[in-house]
């Protein structure tokens, strides 16, 4: 006997895209973004210009999820919405709208961790597509975090390293900054790369004790490294783009790897998933491949549109939210600072 599809619209709200999904159980039917690209002016997200964005947003973007999805307001089941980790203004915008939402359809709200579901953009259904099975080892890298998630089930999440300063999209950014390239510089570096000799300029790699991380001393001497160059040569960064570019990519991407086969060895994990903004960097999917094939692991990768912020990973951890009857309660309010699980 088949059952009735549960319809959850996913609201993504945490930095300074503004995005809506509809999911059918699993399966996405639409996931609409709007960027601000306001921000460039500034070289970085200014969380009052962001939050003023997504109030502009937040109704078409809802409106054009749901007209994309073709369902009514009233078919919905429920609404999950982004609780944290993120920006206090940001996150405020989208969770108040759900809350609305719900309470005018007298629909349950299920709240998310940003981060579990970058993670769990892994267990969206497409044809085609095989999803990850437990115990499941994750790479989760972004702007504002980079960690080593063990899943053994979609609910049972244990942090077993993280950075102890910057993220590793942080890193990137950084190192665009240094080398001129504008905000958001991450994608830049990827682009630059691909000309580039990844062996051209040999960068310290950071000494950090068991499966944590660290990035501010790498990013320092990145920058001391340029300024010791531009003296001598004062077209030095223009010249050695490119090669820069897959020098400075080379390694921190090499820096998350090591890390990820020492908890891989470790935990005895070889279903292995990487999630996050950084997860859509060229350089580490084709690392990750190769490392993969000789390692013996099984990858998983989700689809670009999933790695970058989005609503359809929020509605699909709704979605099993909603089945385990997980409701939040319209007292709710947002968390800047959200831990995805305790640290082991």
């Amino acid at each position: 006997m088949s059952h009735k599809p549960v319809f959850i619209l996913g609201i993504e709200s945490s930095c300074d895209d503004t995005s809506a999904a509809v999911s059918r159980d699993s399966v996405i039917l639409s996931n609409v973004t709007a960027g601000q690209e306001i921000h460039r002016l500034y070289g970085g997200v200014v969380p009052e210009l962001a939050s003023r964005a997504h109030q502009q947003n937040i109704v078409p973007v809802v409106d054009a999820a749901l007209h994309k999805a073709g369902i009514g307001i009233a078919e919905l089941d429920g609404i999950a919405f982004t609780r944290g980790p993120g920006l206090m203004g940001s996150l405020l915008v989208g969770i108040s709208f759900a809350k609305a939402v719900a309470l005018a359809r007298n629909i349950p709200l299920m709240e998310v961790n940003h981060m579990q579901a970058h993670i769990l953009a892994h267990f969206i259904e497409e044809e085609g597509r095989e999803n990850p099975s437990f115990p499941m080892l994750c790479l989760t890298v972004s702007g504002g975090h980079t960690q080593l998630v063990v899943l053994r089930s979609m609910f049972d999440l244990e942090v077993i390293g993280e950075t102890t300063d910057d993220a590793a999209g942080e890193a990137f950014d950084k190192a665009a900054k240094i080398l001129g390239l504008p905000y958001p510089g991450g994608p830049l570096i990827d682009k630059h790369a691909q000309t580039g000799n990844p062996g051209a300029f040999p960068f310290p790699h950071p000494k950090v004790a068991g499966l944590d991380f660290s990035f501010s001393g790498f990013k320092t001497s990145i920058l001391y490294f340029i300024q010791n160059q531009e003296k001598k040569d004062p077209g030095f960064v223009h010249d050695h783009l490119a090669d820069l570019c897959a020098s400075i990519q080379a390694n921190i991407v090499s820096i998350l790897l090591d890390k990820l086969e020492a908890a891989s060895i470790q935990t005895g994990i070889r279903t292995i998933a990487i999630a996050g903004g950084v997860s859509a960097n060229s350089g580490l999917r084709k690392s990750l491949a190769q490392r993969a094939a000789v390692l013996g692991w099984k990858v998983f990768i989700p689809k670009f549109e999933y790695c970058t912020d989005n609503a359809a990973m929020i509605a699909v951890t709704g979605y099993h939210k909603f089945l385990k009857g997980e409701f939040a309660p319209q007292s709710i309010s947002p968390a800047a600072r959200y831990q995805i699980a305790p640290r082991s």
